[in-house]
């Protein structure tokens, strides 16, 4: 590659005519029939192999720093990049996938351009306001830029050859990271669904669109079978043993393993720090659902025809959003020193999930505003961007409330910490079939479940907690009195 301290007009000269020697550091071409040698300055070329004629373009070396990404975050650690040295980028297209101790954050370029220069490789840690890639700006380019500028490969057809494969859909605005995703899995881009913007298709819709067409489709009411009569177990057969645990990363034995803590780990550690220092009571109880065992049977059949699926945690997160209406103290924050405290008027409630990343809390926004099926649609969202470790920094933070749902792994009770400034948290447990009394004293089945409250005894009485905790369980062993408070 020319070094751009090369006039332009030289260099594009001896481009032309095609002969260029190399004499100590300088360029002699022949023009006009003879040897010239420009008044050049110095190049740093040291062999004539060097020198090529492909393309080269001439513009400005631009230092694209890494922007503050917000939350306070001083450092990322570099995930994924998604361009090599070399490539061209449209301003938009994604250049690299950063953690942060709070979100996975996709970069995006601000210029037009060629990638020269990658500051990180992966798994280093990139610092805020600290240069990221160097980009040639091509002609025109700038980084205040208002019109998007559609750079894609000018061809007269709509396919592309990539490592000698006919590829579809080369208009389609995407980053060579995500082509070659579609590659990968054989899939014509103009048939994905973009949600990026101007237009563009994103890695998430890719990683969607295959989901989509790898889940079974569910059967029409017109072409379910018959159902066939099932055998009653036989009293001697064993109970089925539990599925095998997933396998994990293991260790060779009789080696010490060390490595750094970082991405969501790193933000645990804070979190937790931070939460030790929080005079803590809790608070326990069980639910009897029985009646909403039967209610979320019926709701099922209808989210599954819209390929939404529906737990018992949208009527719960409902449920809480009702009784904290009652309880406003419990949907608060307290600063640091616990001198001021701020109702919050949204009922953000935060769900811990257990994702490969490690533990996430995204929280679904304005639950006192939403339908019971809105919640089950957004808590679908964020499972499936947090198994695939996309949760952004919107999603992570601003909750008020937060529950833990221990149950879908295992365990009755737990003592869930407290997420500051937050000032209260619950743990579902597991739902069982007991044995329990009913109003005439007959041993009767019902499917409980045991609830483990958290609460910051700085600000909240234990009096408190129980009223609220009575209040949501009447709404779980009722589900019609919802109807009667629901908005």
């Amino acid at each position: 590659m020319a070094s751009s301290l090369v006039s332009r007009r030289i260099y594009r000269k001896c481009l032309q005519q095609g002969r260029c020697v190399i004499q100590g550091r300088h360029i002699k071409t022949y023009v006009n029939k003879r040897w010239t040698q420009p008044n050049l300055r110095r190049v740093s070329w040291t062999h004539p192999r060097l020198f090529h004629a492909s393309r080269v373009v001439f513009g400005d070396i631009e230092q694209f720093n890494l922007s503050d990404i917000g939350e306070g975050i001083r450092e990322v650690h570099i995930k994924e990049w998604f361009v090599n040295v070399g490539d061209h980028v449209n301003q938009f297209d994604s250049i690299c996938e950063v953690q942060s101790d709070k979100a996975s954050v996709t970069i995006t370029s601000r210029y037009d351009g060629y990638i020269r220069r990658l500051y990180y490789d992966v798994d280093d840690v990139a610092l805020v306001g600290k240069p990221l890639v160097d980009i040639e700006l091509t002609s025109g380019s700038s980084s205040s830029s208002s019109e998007p500028v559609d750079h894609s490969d000018s061809t007269s057809s709509d396919e592309e050859y990539v490592h000698g494969q006919k590829v579809k859909g080369q208009n389609v605005l995407a980053t060579p990271a995500v082509r070659r995703l579609a590659i990968e899995n054989k899939i014509d881009l103009r048939d994905v669904p973009a949600t990026g913007k101007e237009g563009r298709v994103l890695k998430e819709d890719i990683l969607s669109y295959i989901k989509e067409k790898e889940a079974p489709k569910a059967p029409k009411p017109a072409e379910k079978a018959a159902p066939t009569p099932t055998k009653a177990p036989s009293p001697t057969k064993p109970s089925p043993l539990p599925p095998p645990p997933a396998p994990r990363e293991t260790i060779p034995i009789g080696k010490d393993h060390t490595e750094v803590i970082k991405g969501i780990r790193k933000a645990m550690v804070k979190t937790m720090t931070a939460a030790a220092h929080i005079p803590t009571f809790g608070y326990n109880d069980e639910v009897d659902m029985t009646r909403l065992v039967e209610l979320r049977a019926d709701i099922k059949k209808v989210t599954e025809q819209n390929e939404v699926r529906f737990s018992y945690m949208p009527i719960v997160v409902k449920a809480v959003s009702l009784a904290l209406t009652e309880f406003p103290i419990l949907n608060s924050i307290v600063d640091a020193d616990c001198e001021n405290i701020t109702y919050k008027a949204a009922h953000n409630i935060g769900i811990a999930m257990d994702t490969p990343e490690g533990l996430v809390v995204p929280s679904v926004k304005n639950a006192q505003s939403l339908s019971i099926y809105e919640i089950a649609v957004e808590l679908n969202r964020l499972q499936s961007l947090g198994v695939a470790g996309k949760l952004t920094n919107s999603d992570l933070s601003g909750g008020t409330f937060s529950l833990s749902n221990i149950g879908v792994i295992g365990g009755t009770y737990a003592r869930p910490v407290i997420l500051p400034p937050e000032v209260a948290i619950g743990a579902l447990g597991k739902l069982q079939t007991l044995p329990r009394f009913d109003d005439n004293g007959n041993v009767v089945r019902k499917q409980i479940m045991c609830v483990s409250w958290s609460a910051d005894h700085r600000i909240i009485e234990g009096a408190t907690m129980a009223r609220f905790s009575n209040l949501w369980k009447s709404y779980l062993e009722n589900p019609g009195l919802m109807l009667l408070y629901m908005r």
